[in-house]
């Protein structure tokens, strides 16, 4: 079960393409951009049906979209991210955290499987490991408020983690021993979920 105040990003954005905004001057121009909107329509249906599927819990009509748009794209990182959630959705994951490892290491650039990969490890209290995928992906995103806040609350996990060690050491003196006890406190709420 995934920590719950870390949250994985729910999809992929696909990245941006300029040129299909531009105006076409010739029509051989127009028709290629129709052609290239259609089929990123398309993409953005088969996407939205596997979250569906994955979201009513219908695992093998998502795994058949999956496995279809992998024959057609075999490095189709959206697709991919929307695998691996479907293997946490499903408890796999030790296959999820693979296939997010494998994302990274193919799209470094994007954001989202680091943040998702952090958040199977804050789950099995791999925080250092959290820490380090958080921090590459505000690298490869510096806005991402996801990920950022995600940052944050591994942190606090840290620094709770540390308190607790603190406190199972030497015996404290007692004014020590009551700080320590607020500030477990203190860190143990701010890692609750948010009503």
């Amino acid at each position: 079960m995934l920590d719950p105040f870390m949250r994985p990003e729910p999809e992929l954005i696909a990245p941006h393409q300029t040129g299909l905004r531009l105006w076409a001057r010739s029509l051989r121009g127009a028709l290629l951009t129709g052609i290239a909107l259609i089929s990123c329509a398309a993409l953005a249906d088969v996407y939205s049906e596997v979250n569906e599927k994955i979201n009513a819990s219908q695992w093998t009509a998502a795994q058949a979209l999956i496995d279809r748009q992998l024959q057609k794209q075999p490095t189709d990182p959206q697709i991919r991210l929307l695998q691996s959630q479907m293997q946490v959705a499903q408890g796999q994951i030790s296959p999820a955290i693979a296939t997010l490892q494998a994302l990274t290491q193919e799209f470094p650039e994007l954001p989202e499987p680091y943040n998702n990969l952090a958040v199977l490890y804050a789950g099995q209290q791999r925080y250092e490991e959290a820490l380090s995928a958080l921090q590459l992906a505000v690298r490869a995103r510096p806005d991402y408020s996801l990920a950022l806040e995600n940052l944050g609350d591994v942190h606090i996990a840290l620094a709770r983690q540390s308190y607790l060690q603190a406190q199972g050491g030497p015996l404290p003196s007692p004014l020590m021993g009551g700080r320590l006890a607020s500030k477990i406190q203190r860190t143990g709420q701010l890692l609750q979920p948010s009503p």
